[in-house]
C-alpha cells in the first residue's frame, strides 16, 4: 500500500511539474470569468438592497455557486479540448486541497443565513477572504507558485481589514462587506487573470 500512495505522489509530481506551463494557461480564463462575476456582483448592491446580514450571505453564497459552476465549465472545457479525463490525478489532488476550506466557508455562510446575528456582514466578507486565501495557498503546492502567493494576498489582505475594523468599525457593515468581496473576488481575481493572459502571451511568443 505504501509503495502505491508512493508511486502515486510521484506519479501527480511529474504531470503537474511537466504540465505547469499549461495549467497556468488554464488558470487565466478561470480567473478573468470569476474576477468578472465577482467584480459584476460587487456592483449589484449600488441598485438592489441588500443590506442585512442574512441577505449578504445569500446573496455570495448564490454568486459563489454560479462562479464555481462557471469555473468546472471552463476546466470541463479544456479538458476536452486537451483529450484528458476531466478528473484526472492532479485535478482531483488540486480539489482535496480545496475541499476543506471550501466546506469551512460554505458552513459558515449557511450558519449567517440560519442566525442572522451569528456575524456582521463585513466580519462574513473578511472571514471568507481568509479562507479563500488558505485553499489558494493549499492548492498551490499543486499548481505554479504564483497561486501560493496569491493565497498569501487574500490571507494577510483579510487579516489586515480585520485588524483595522476595530478603529474603523463600519467595515464590519454590509455595505464594506460588499466592498470587500468586489474587491477581492472580482477585481483581485481580474488583475491576476490579466497577468496570467499576458506573461503566458509573451513567453509562448519569446
Amino acid at each position: 500500500m505504501e509503495n502505491n500512495w508512493a508511486a502515486e505522489n510521484l506519479q501527480v509530481i511529474r504531470t503537474l511539474m511537466e504540465r505547469s506551463a499549461l495549467y497556468r494557461r488554464a488558470l487565466a480564463p478561470i480567473m478573468l470569468v470569476s474576477g468578472a462575476i465577482g467584480t459584476g456582483a460587487g456592483f449589484v448592491p449600488c441598485f438592489v438592497r441588500i443590506d442585512s446580514n442574512r441577505a449578504f450571505a445569500v446573496f455570495w453564497l448564490a454568486i459563489s455557486v454560479v462562479t464555481l459552476a462557471a469555473a468546472l465549465l471552463l476546466v470541463r472545457r479544456q479538458s476536452l479540448k486537451a483529450a484528458e479525463p476531466f478528473l484526472s490525478l492532479p485535478t482531483k489532488r488540486v480539489l482535496q486541497a480545496l475541499l476543506p476550506a471550501f466546506v469551512v466557508g460554505y458552513a459558515a455562510g449557511l450558519f449567517n443565513v440560519l442566525n442572522e446575528h451569528l456575524w456582521r456582514a463585513g466580519l462574513l466578507a473578511m472571514f471568507w477572504v481568509i479562507v479563500y486565501g488558505c485553499a489558494l495557498h493549499a492548492a498551490g503546492f499543486f499548481m505554479p507558485r504564483g497561486m501560493k502567493l496569491f493565497g498569501w494576498l487574500f490571507v494577510i489582505g483579510g487579516c489586515a481589514i480585520v485588524f483595522a475594523s476595530q478603529s474603523w468599525p463600519e467595515l464590519r457593515a454590509a455595505e464594506a462587506g460588499h466592498y470587500i468581496m468586489g474587491g477581492f473576488f472580482g477585481v483581485a481575481h481580474l488583475a491576476y487573470g490579466v497577468y496570467l493572459y499576458f506573461t503566458e502571451k509573451r513567453s509562448a511568443s519569446a
